[in-house]
């Protein structure tokens, strides 16, 4: 895996180089929807076909993106495919991503509750968690019923788990122990 992070760093930062200078946030939601579409197995079929030219694989993501696409992503997703790299823009899109909450002195917070939280519960969530961890946090909520009970949340490499599922697993490590 560090293989395809290595060779997706250069194309990532030169899309975040190129996103900078424009609409950081267009094109960050450009990304993103590039990196669903390379994800789709039918598209990664499409792109390893060798009966396939470059041009028809192309146009045919182009086709499938549902947002308005500039010449300089046109280019990017032309020297992707001439390339056979079509099928890292998932790669590409985090270590984009990762660039942008860098310059922008955010991370990403994947919260994960036992339970629905309304908009109110996540922006108080949100505002004691941005004070702890001393940076904005892009925050994507799911939903786990086998926590139990409270939150998971997962910053970088940091877990702060409060889940009820958690606080089992300590009693039972500290009783077997």
């Amino acid at each position: 895996m560090a293989e395809l992070a290595t060779i997706a760093r250069p194309y990532a930062e030169a899309l975040f180089r190129v996103a900078k200078a424009a609409n950081l946030a267009a094109w960050s939601d450009l990304v993103s929807e590039m990196a669903q579409v390379a994800a789709n197995p039918d598209v990664q079929s499409l792109a390893h076909n060798p009966k396939v030219s470059d041009d028809q694989i192309s146009s045919v993501f182009l086709a499938a993106l549902k947002s308005p696409v500039g010449a300089e992503a046109k280019n990017f997703v032309d020297m992707l495919a001439q390339n056979d790299r079509l099928t890292l823009l998932p790669e590409i899109a985090e270590q984009f991503h990762a660039l942008k909450n860098a310059q922008e002195g955010a991370a990403d917070a994947e919260i994960t509750s036992a339970f629905e939280l309304s908009q109110a519960q996540v922006t108080d969530l949100i505002a004691s968690l941005e004070k702890k961890f001393g940076r904005k946090l892009n925050p994507t909520v799911t939903v786990d019923s086998t926590l139990i009970g409270g939150v998971r949340v997962v910053v970088g490499d940091e877990v702060l788990d409060t889940s009820v599922r958690a606080k089992l697993q300590q009693m039972h490590v500290a009783l077997t122990a």
